[in-house]
């Protein structure tokens, strides 16, 4: 039952309690990220849900620049720039930390035949141009990366260096400081524009192809129509393939013994660079990581993730698995010739069973899809994970030189800052340090920190409701059921669980992967937890993310809380062949480690046989 006492209905987002410890919650974030009261009647009318495939965790103070301009950038692509006819963007709220959004009424009559005159130009010229345009978003994306490594953090240095007075003049350190805090800014509300640049129309073109399938066979499953688009090499599959060709190398090479025993890169450093065949295998291993260990080991969103190329040791362990599964006499390769060979034949199926006229749609349709299909993956790799590994590495440059002047004490705390409130703090240091004398943050940021440190811990071990509000009616939105896997019948299992109806023998979801199979469950709620994963063992996890792909040798099947048929965790289980069922809403608070369960990726459910 609600907060509402209607059993239709989630609890209302204006009387959530905070959790205790968490009071004042409301100062991490800024006035548009809250529920105001004076908004109450308008938002209380609407179903919010929450975000956890994107932002399965509370939102630190300053991360939230990047929930804000992941939803910004999809909003102005959708309804400013593409115009698509159908929808529009989103509203978005922070309740006790979490993230939960509400789709905008979709356009209808004049407003819709309007943004369909519209629309069709704009996407038409994209459709017709997509390779060259993508080259081109790839050099645009690639600039911005460069950018933000290039920002410089000034030293802020006693005195200007005499070349500054001889012959530069301008702006000071100080001025500079300010000038690069806003351009790393800058850069990270832009990039959202061009993550969603090509992402929606790509999700245009598969769900036109999904469509035309429906009308046809109407019996058809989703992941049926999934798999006629499958075998296509996309980037997120890279660093996978970058770590197993270092483990043939290292085998190769003679090294492996070392590369086994080592828990870091100085282990690598110390036990490889005095021998030749060792040098050569560091020299392998610092090409792969740059790019590709530029890798979160989360989503991305969150600085707390850290990447490959900042801590090695999930990199390393994957090499390591890799030369195990040599020795064991697996080649490494992954059966991109199968996957491929079934989606051929699956489409050859369904291909025959139509006229020759309805032939031709189908082709059409099904050329694009497979066309515009690598990038719904491959942006990932290029904004969550190159860009925002960079991009969070030049703010914890800045933390840093704050940390330098006694405003806090590590390089990290400088996140639990609002961005805007790094500006106040910028301008503190400036006039200090232009003025020789000491600046007011030592004396005011510490115990702030101090104290939303123990608000985030708090707000960390509440447990957050699926949605918020009155239960839709229905769920149509395409997007919403494809990516984040929710529909009427998600909707109906979470008001089911709210009331204490649901099964805990078994969960639904979606049918994501195909096969059956049983084993012991590892339940991994986030990416630190990853190296307790057995081989054999079943993954089941909130949300998994790319980067988790080496696990993805060691497991049999995946389970995920949420997610559609076109989520990452869906996408990354059918390349590699393994069962999964995402969406299951509760598989992470229902299932316990070193269960027994069996995951049926055909028919969509888990059953725990313990």
């Amino acid at each position: 039952m609600s907060a509402t006492g209607d059993e239709r209905s989630f609890p209302d987002p204006y009387s959530i309690e905070t959790p205790p410890g968490a009071e004042g919650w409301e100062d991490l974030y800024a006035y548009h990220n809250l529920f105001l009261e004076n908004r109450r009647e308008e938002d209380e009318r609407k179903t919010w849900f929450r975000n956890s495939l994107h932002y399965p965790e509370v939102s630190y103070p300053f991360d939230q620049i990047m929930i804000d301009g992941a939803f910004t950038g999809t909003g102005v692509t959708n309804t400013r720039v593409f115009s698509l006819p159908p929808a529009k963007g989103l509203d978005v709220r922070i309740v006790n930390g979490y993230t939960y959004m509400s789709a905008l009424p979709a356009p209808t009559g004049e407003e819709l035949e309007r943004r369909a005159a519209e629309f069709g130009p704009r996407a038409g010229h994209y459709f017709a141009n997509w390779n060259d345009l993508y080259a081109d978003w790839e050099d645009r994306v690639k600039k911005r990366i460069a950018d933000v490594r290039a920002i410089e953090v000034p030293a802020l240095t006693e005195f200007e260096p005499l070349d500054y007075v001889l012959t530069e003049h301008g702006d000071t350190q100080g001025n500079r400081l300010l000038s690069s805090y806003n351009k790393l800014i800058e850069a990270g509300d832009s990039i959202w524009t061009l993550h969603s640049e090509f992402l929606n129309l790509g999700y245009a073109a598969y769900l036109q192809f999904m469509l035309l399938c429906r009308g046809h066979f109407p019996e058809i499953q989703d992941q049926t129509i999934s798999r006629m688009v499958s075998g296509i090499d996309v980037l997120l599959f890279r660093p996978d393939e970058e770590l197993r060709g270092l483990a043939r190398k290292a085998e190769e090479l003679g090294v492996s013994d070392v590369v086994l025993a080592a828990r870091s890169e100085d282990d690598l450093i110390a036990g490889l660079s005095g021998s030749e065949t060792g040098r050569e295998w560091l020299g392998a291993l610092d090409t792969a990581k740059d790019p590709w260990f530029n890798f979160s080991n989360g989503s991305g969103m969150y600085h707390s993730h850290g990447s490959w190329i900042d801590d090695m040791s999930m990199p390393i362990q994957g090499i390591g698995d890799y030369i195990g599964r040599l020795r064991a006499g697996d080649d490494l390769v992954r059966d991109v010739v199968g996957v491929q060979a079934d989606r051929d034949q699956t489409t050859a199926h369904y291909r025959d069973l139509l006229d020759e006229e309805d032939q031709a749609g189908f082709d059409e349709a099904l050329g694009l899809a497979r066309t515009v299909f690598p990038y719904v993956e491959n942006h990932n790799f290029y904004i969550e994970h190159w860009f925002l590994t960079s991009f969070w590495n030049k703010v914890r440059e800045f933390g840093r030189r704050f940390a330098e002047w006694g405003f806090w004490d590590d390089e990290n705390d400088i996140f639990f800052l609002r961005r805007a409130e790094v500006v106040e703090a910028v301008f503190d240091l400036q006039m200090a340090w232009g003025a020789g004398g000491k600046p007011q943050g030592p004396h005011h940021w510490p115990k702030i920190i101090a104290r939303r440190k123990k608000i985030y811990d708090a707000l960390s071990e509440w447990s957050p409701p699926p949605a918020l509000g009155p239960a839709p009616e229905d769920v149509s939105e395409p997007l919403t059921i494809m990516l984040w896997g929710i529909t009427p019948e998600t909707v109906g299992r979470w008001l089911a669980a709210q009331s204490g109806e649901s099964s805990k023998v078994s969960l639904e979801g979606f049918a994501a992967s195909p096969g059956v199979v049983e084993g012991l469950a590892r339940v991994v709620r986030k990416p630190d937890e990853l190296d307790t994963v057995l081989e054999g063992e079943i993954l089941v996890a909130p949300v998994t993310s790319p980067s988790w792909t080496p696990v993805f040798g060691r497991i049999r099947g995946a389970v995920s809380d949420i997610g559609g048929i076109m989520c990452h965790a869906a996408i990354v289980s059918r390349e590699y062949g393994l069962p999964a069922v995402v969406g299951t809403g509760f598989g992470t608070t229902t299932i316990k480690t070193g269960q027994r369960i069996r995951v049926d990726g055909d028919a969509g459910v888990v059953t725990i046989l313990d």
